[in-house]
């Protein structure tokens, strides 16, 4: 008899089950630990369920985000620093759903790889649970699809998807008129955005990731991987005080694109650059780049955040109020009559 020759295997194409398996049962602690009022379902089924009515909501109106980490991821994968991705992909999603006026309630990512390594993707969706957990929303599901032939095995992609809710009626922007305070609040650094550009400045310095970081403690590396800063409930409890009319998430086009997309036709701003401290990272990127300041301005967040847009009489309890949940709040401008973003001051 001819000996009958051994099957091929799923795993003999570059794709281990198992290893999913055990990546799913390894990070249900992390998913667990972010279950909020109205979470259902754990990890595992074919969807995941949330209840608006146990999360406390009479008459919802739900509001999604998706997002990415664009290539930060880069310098993620070629340093091996992956603790804090996580958190950027939920930030980006979360912080533009505050901006809406809505609470982020649940969460779910997708993480695709070459090569599944579970230790590597547990700390990367344990990062990501730690944002959920920072942010006040679940992690009640998510994708790991491993994907031989489509990454390089060392190589990975993640994408974030949230869903938040508000009151019908409590949707921002609400109220903006020419008056209103401009409140800063203070980045971590890039954050999420322009990363295209600083791989490129990187590679005009002649550093290696490794290299000392000529603009702050550790390796270049690690200080380019510090993780946008999630502003979630301190913005929610400004607006349940009273008196937010708009907040704007500064992210891809900087300052000077992101705040007039929350001002009503008519009503521009006026923003004095000298009011706060350009972070050494941006002074750093600005001059090994020769960066105009308005390129600047339009790439990077040039160590603003987020922008609260605030009646001028609630603006000193709101910036207290600020202050006390850990932000650093700075008095950046006001809303004017006309269009656009004018600058006076320096950055540079």
């Amino acid at each position: 008899m001819t000996e009958r020759k051994t099957g091929l295997t799923y795993a003999d194409a570059g794709v281990d089950i198992d290893a999913g398996n055990a990546l799913v049962e390894r990070i249900k602690p992390a998913a667990k630990r972010t279950n909020r009022p109205g979470t259902v379902s754990g990890l595992g089924g074919f969807g995941a369920l949330f209840d608006l009515k146990a999360a406390g909501y009479n008459d919802p109106i739900l509001v999604a985000a998706t997002d990415g980490v664009g290539t930060k991821l880069r310098i993620a994968i070629d340093t091996g620093v992956v603790g804090t991705i996580g958190i950027d992909l939920v930030a980006m999603c979360v912080n533009d759903l505050v901006c809406q006026g809505a609470e982020p309630l649940f969460f779910l990512d997708y993480f695709a790889t070459g090569k599944l390594e579970v230790a590597q993707a547990a700390t990367i969706i344990e990062g990501i649970a730690e944002g959920c957990a920072q942010s006040g929303c679940a992690l009640i599901g998510g994708e790991t699809a491993e994907m031989p032939g489509m990454y390089a095995k060392e190589d990975f992609d993640l994408a974030g998807f949230a869903v938040g809710a508000m009151e019908r009626g409590s949707d921002l922007p609400a109220g903006v008129v020419a008056g209103d305070v401009l409140l800063g609040l203070g980045s971590n650094g890039v954050h999420s955005n322009g990363y295209s550009f600083v791989r490129k400045v990187v590679e005009l310095s002649g550093l290696g990731w490794d290299a000392a970081s000529p603009f702050s403690d550790g390796t270049l590396g690690e200080a380019l991987l510090a993780p946008t800063r999630l502003y979630v409930k301190q913005a929610l409890s400004a607006i349940r005080a009273g008196g937010v009319h708009a907040l704007a998430h500064i992210t891809g086009g900087g300052l000077t694109e992101n705040l007039p997309r929350v001002l009503p036709e008519g009503l521009g701003a006026t923003i004095d650059l000298s009011s706060w401290p350009l972070p050494p990272v941006f002074r750093w990127l600005a001059e090994t780049a020769n960066m105009a300041e308005p390129e600047l301005l339009k790439t990077f967040n040039c160590g603003i955040g987020m922008i609260c847009v605030v009646d001028a009489a609630q603006a000193p309890a709101l910036k207290a109020l600020l202050e006390a949940a850990g932000e650093t709040v700075t008095v950046i401008g006001a809303v004017t009559e006309g269009q656009g973003v004018a600058y006076t001051g320096k950055l540079l």
